[in-house]
C-alpha cells in the first residue's frame, strides 16, 4: 500500500524521512518532520516542517517551509519558547525527588492532582490552594493509576491496558524466555512487571519505559524511565537516556530483550515504523553476533485495519488474533460482539505458533495456518488462510476471489466487494497509483516519483501571492494528520 495520506480531493501529505544529511528544526516535542504535499498527476508541492507528535496546530503551532530563511530573532524566539515548554526537572532531579518522598512519614506524603505531581514537605503550602491527596506505597507502584490519564486525540491521548490485556502479554513473553521487556508508550505493562517482581513466584524481569509523558519520571529511578518521543526517536534528556537504553538492550548473560509498543493510534506508521527500526539496529550493533538480517523481537499494538502500512514498513511483521483492550476507552472493551469488538491487535515479529492465545478466550490452533485464531475466524479451503482480521466470521466471494466482511456484497458495477449502501465508483478510484493513476502498481514503485520535483516555489513570488500563501498554512499543516483509515474501509 502507498504510504501516502490521501483525501477524496486527490491531494495527499507523505512524510520524508530524514536521511542525516539536514537536521530538522527543533519544537518542543523534539525534532520535527518534514512533510510533501502530492497531488495526483505527479505534482509534488513545496515541502514543509511540522510537530511529530501533535495532529492539532492548538497543540503544537509550529510550521517551517523546508527552503525558508528563518531570522535569527525567529530562532532564539524558537528556542526560548522550547526551553519554558520543558520537564520542570530533569531525570537525575526526579529520582532524587522520589529518595525523598519514599523516606516520608505516611502523613506528609501528598499528591497534587490540580498539578499531577508528587509534593514535598517544602511544597504543600504552595499548593495549599489545589485538590491534594495522600499517597500510598500501593498506589505508587501503580502510577498509571493515580496519574489523570491525557485525553488529547489530537496529540497525547492515553489508553491505558487492562489487566487481562496485559496479563496476556506478560505471560506470553514469559512463556518465550525474554528477560527484559521495552515498554514503549506502555506504562500498564511496566508496572505489573514490577508488581510480579515483588511477588518474588517466577523468575523477575527486568523493564524500562519509553514515553512522552514526563510525568512519569516521578516514579522511577533512571535506569527504569526515559523521556522519549517516539515519532522522532528523540529523548529529551539527550545522551544520558540514549545510553540507557543502550545498557538496556545488550543481551548481558543470555537475557533475552523484547520491545512491546503501543502508540497513539492517530499516529502514522511510517515515522513510527523508522523509530521501532532505529532500535532494533540499536540491539543488532550490541549483540556483536555477526548477523546483519536479524531482528529485535518486537510487538506492535495497533488497530487491524493498519496492517497494510505496517506491513509495507516491516514486511517481517504477522498480525495475531488476539483482541487488545483498554480501561478507559469507551469501545476497545473486552466480550463485545460483531462490529463492537476491539479492533486493536498485535503486530509482531515474533512466531505466531509460538504465541499461546488463551483457550478459555475463544481461541483456537489452525494446524493448516500454524497460528492461533479466533473461533470464528474458520479456515477458508479456497483462499488457505483464516481470512478474519475482525473478529467476525468472513465469507468467500468467488468473483473477487477471496474472503470479506460478511456485510458486504458483491457489486457488478464496481466489480468487486463492498457494503450494500457504497458509491459506486468510489472504491476503485483509490487503487492503482496515486501520482500516476496506474492500477498495475503502487506509488512507492512508480518510476514518475523519481522525477524533478517543480522549483516554481522557489522563485519569488508576489506580495499578492504570499499573502495567500499564509492563509493556506493554517489549511495545509492541519490536515497532515487528519486522514486516518476507517475500519469500514477494509
Amino acid at each position: 500500500m502507498d504510504l501516502t495520506e490521501s483525501n477524496p480531493d486527490g491531494l495527499g501529505i507523505e512524510v520524508i524521512l530524514p536521511d542525516g544529511d539536514k537536521p530538522a528544526p527543533c519544537c518542543p516535542h523534539g525534532p520535527t518532520l518534514l512533510f510533501e504535499k502530492v497531488s495526483k498527476g505527479g505534482n509534488a508541492g513545496r515541502r514543509f516542517y511540522a510537530c511529530s507528535a501533535c495532529r492539532d496546530r492548538k497543540d503544537c503551532n509550529f510550521f517551517q517551509w523546508e527552503d525558508e530563511k528563518v531570522s535569527e530573532a525567529r530562532l532564539l524566539a524558537r528556542e526560548a519558547e522550547n526551553r519554558s515548554k520543558r520537564q520542570p526537572f530533569t531525570q537525575q532531579e526526579y529520582c532524587k525527588r522520589l529518595e525523598m518522598f519514599v523516606s516520608l512519614p505516611p502523613d506528609k506524603k501528598k499528591f497534587c492532582e490540580d498539578c499531577q505531581t508528587l509534593l514535598l514537605p517544602a511544597e504543600h503550602a504552595a499548593h495549599a490552594a489545589h485538590r491534594t491527596a495522600g499517597v500510598t506505597a500501593a498506589q505508587l507502584r501503580r502510577p498509571s493509576v493515580l496519574l489523570r490519564p491525557l485525553d488529547n486525540k489530537k496529540s497525547h491521548a492515553q489508553y491505558l491496558f487492562t489487566n487481562r490485556s496485559a496479563l496476556f502479554l506478560l505471560d506470553a513473553l514469559a512463556s518465550l524466555g525474554y528477560g527484559k521487556v521495552l515498554c514503549v508508550g506502555a506504562p500498564r505493562l511496566q508496572e505489573l512487571i514490577k508488581l510480579r517482581n515483588l511477588e518474588q513466584k517466577q523468575k523477575p524481569m527486568k523493564s524500562l519505559l519509553l514515553d512522552i509523558d514526563f510525568r512519569y519520571a516521578q516514579f522511577y529511578n533512571q535506569e527504569e524511565f526515559c523521556h522519549y518521543n517516539m515519532f522522532n526517536h528523540h529523548f529529551f534528556d539527550g545522551e544520558a537516556s540514549s545510553a540507557v537504553l543502550d545498557a538496556f538492550l545488550g543481551e548481558v548473560g543470555g537475557e533475552k530483550v523484547v520491545m512491546v509498543a503501543d502508540p497513539p493510534f492517530g499516529g502514522l506508521v511510517k515515522p513510527l515504523a523508522n523509530s521501532f527500526s532505529l532500535i532494533s539496529q540499536t540491539w543488532r550493533k550490541l549483540q556483536n553476533s555477526g548477523q546483519h538480517n536479524v531482528q529485535m523481537a518486537m510487538m506492535w499494538i495497533f488497530p487491524y485495519f493498519f496492517e497494510p502500512r505496517i506491513l509495507e514498513c516491516l514486511p517481517s511483521f504477522t498480525m495475531l488474533d488476539y483482541q487488545v483492550d483498554y480501561d478507559n476507552h469507551p469501545l476497545y472493551k473486552h466480550g463485545k460482539k460483531g462490529r463492537r469488538q476491539s479492533p486493536v491487535r498485535v503486530f509482531t515479529n515474533i512466531s505466531p505458533k509460538l504465541i499461546v492465545l488463551p483457550k478459555e478466550e475463544g481461541y483456537r490452533f489452525c494446524s493448516i495456518c500454524e497460528r492461533y485464531v479466533c473461533t470464528l475466524n474458520k479456515h477458508c479451503a479456497k483462499c488457505n488462510i483464516c481470512p478474519s482480521k475482525d473478529g467476525r466470521e468472513w465469507k468467500h466471494c468467488s468473483s473477487c476471489e477471496k474472503c470479506v466482511k460478511p456485510s458486504w456484497k458483491h457489486c457488478q458495477s464496481c466489480g468487486c466487494c463492498a457494503l450494500p449502501d457504497h458509491s459506486c465508483g468510489r472504491g476503485q478510484e483509490k487503487e492503482g497509483c496515486f501520482t500516476c493513476g496506474s492500477l498495475e502498481h503502487k506509488r512507492k514503485s512508480c518510476l514518475l516519483k523519481e522525477a524533478p520535483r517543480r522549483t516554481g516555489f522557489h522563485k519569488k513570488t508576489s506580495q499578492r501571492d504570499r499573502k495567500k500563501s499564509k492563509v493556506k498554512r493554517f489549511v495545509l499543516a492541519s490536515s497532515v494528520f487528519l486522514s486516518i483509515f476507517s475500519p469500514s474501509c477494509f
